[in-house]
């Protein structure tokens, strides 16, 4: 099949690409800019284009399917063309579900967790040897895709609740149709999107309504807006199954160990209440595709967490340095608090990048209040310039720092200036936490982390 992708670039346009060129199908793409890792991973399967643009000329009565990205916009000429040739269009997610009609599919919902969540249960079935398909959102150790899609009978995904296109403004979720899902909590985001937070939680409302009859859905139970979602689906012909998150101790070399009902102990590779409950998740999914709770606790030990999920950079004798994609509020708290609760008697300096949308508008950023409380040093970095491309109102150091409330906090706008603070640091007895859904203003973390002075 020919295949053309408008807006080729993107992390997961560019895997989806990918895995269909992988397929056998013919595939051509455009996108006005394309970053790495994405430009190299085209360039080596032959499918980078050309030249950065758009070029309605590429799209001919010969092109059986475009897939749209979310980049592209409505005017987009490459779009125009298509629509105007009746070539058949369909965002990513569309696509998929297409392809997974008449396969199992589980998907993982949720505000934060969905990467990590997905990826243990990717890790679980690869290592028992499962076929399956599936959608992540980061590189996974023993991956080499984000996607794929073949003819397994289980397709395992993460959806996000934002727009699958600019032609189709439904969320993503509501495309995939799960007979086993999973909603790890809600808690507000994508304010530009979801202007309220009813609006914002009415997505997940819908999800529910959209899991197949006699379905599952795996929910956080200590989530009060969960709990007050499932309250009202009740009468939903589905199976509801509550999770909070194992048990767990941390050890005298501060490794954390899994403590099952039966008493057994597994160490693990990755720590933090938050990931011990997205690990409950994972094998309530686990078991609902087949997998028993042996099989699973025999597997997880050495899941090692989805790149930039608390990522390890650096680890010494009295140092640690990790790097973590959180961004929205509540992953912000989860992460710096499961990282002082990990190594309680070291000084945690904790930074965070304001990059998104929501972040950066003056109306949500109240929601960051005391999301930092657990790190001793609170450093913040935002850049005007992200903000004129965002085309936001400007803020100060001093707003920032109010709306976190944090008494020790430094608000930086200056990349170089951030950095050389850090590198004034005497690290010995304390640790580095890097979060952010960008790079600081180009920060190339491991030659960094690598280069601190103990």
């Amino acid at each position: 099949m020919r295949i053309h992708f408008i807006s080729i670039g993107g992390a997961v346009m560019h895997n989806l690409a990918l895995t269909l060129h992988e397929s056998g199908h013919q595939i051509t793409g455009s996108d006005d800019e394309i970053y790495n890792p994405s430009r190299d991973r085209l360039a080596k399967y032959g499918l980078l284009p050309e030249k950065m643009g758009w070029f309605p000329e590429k799209i001919t009565p010969e092109i059986e399917v475009c897939i749209l990205g979310m980049h592209a916009r409505k005017d987009n000429p490459e779009l125009q063309r298509a629509l105007a040739l009746n070539v058949p269009i369909y965002s990513y997610p569309e696509y998929i579900y297409q392809h997974s009609k008449d396969k199992k599919r589980v998907v993982v919902a949720g505000s934060h967790g969905k990467t990590t969540t997905t990826s243990m249960v990717m890790h679980v079935l690869r290592y028992h040897n499962i076929d399956f398909d599936y959608l992540v959102g980061a590189q996974v150790e023993g991956f080499e895709l984000m996607a794929r899609l073949s003819d397994a009978p289980i397709i395992v995904m993460e959806g996000d609740e934002y727009p699958a296109s600019a032609i189709d403004l439904r969320p993503k979720i509501h495309h995939y149709r799960p007979h086993v899902a999973i909603i790890t909590g809600v808690a507000w985001d994508h304010i530009n999107v979801f202007p309220t937070f009813e609006g914002y939680v009415h997505q997940f409302e819908q999800f529910i309504d959209m899991i197949e009859p006699n379905g599952r859905l795996i929910y956080f139970q200590e989530d009060t807006h969960l709990q007050a979602l499932v309250h009202r689906k009740l009468h939903r012909n589905i199976t509801f199954l509550p999770y909070k998150a194992f048990n767990s101790v941390i050890d005298k070399t501060g490794q954390t160990v899994l403590i099952t009902e039966s008493k057994k102990q597994i160490p693990l590779e990755i720590f933090g209440s938050h990931n011990l409950a997205n690990m409950r998740a994972a094998f309530l999914a686990c078991i609902s595709v087949g997998i028993t709770e042996a099989q699973f606790l025999e597997a997880i030990g050495s899941f090692k967490g989805a790149s930039k999920r608390l990522q390890l950079l650096r680890k010494e004798v009295h140092f640690a340095a990790y790097l973590d994609f959180a961004h929205a509020p509540s992953k912000v708290a989860a992460t710096v608090k499961a990282f002082k609760m990990q190594y309680p008697d070291r000084q945690l300096i904790a930074c965070l990048e304001l990059h998104t949308f929501s972040s950066l508008n003056k109306t949500f950023l109240s929601e960051y209040k005391h999301t930092m409380d657990a790190a001793d040093l609170a450093m913040v970095f935002f850049s005007p310039h992200t903000l004129e491309m965002k085309r936001l109102p400007s803020i100060s150091p001093e707003e920032v720092a109010r709306h976190f409330e944090h008494p020790n906090i430094q608000v930086f706008t200056d990349t170089n200036a951030f950095q050389k603070a850090l590198q004034n640091i005497r690290w010995t007895g304390s640790n580095l936490l890097l979060m952010s859904s960008g790079t600081f203003g180009g920060m190339k973390y491991q030659e960094f982390a690598n280069a601190l002075t103990l």
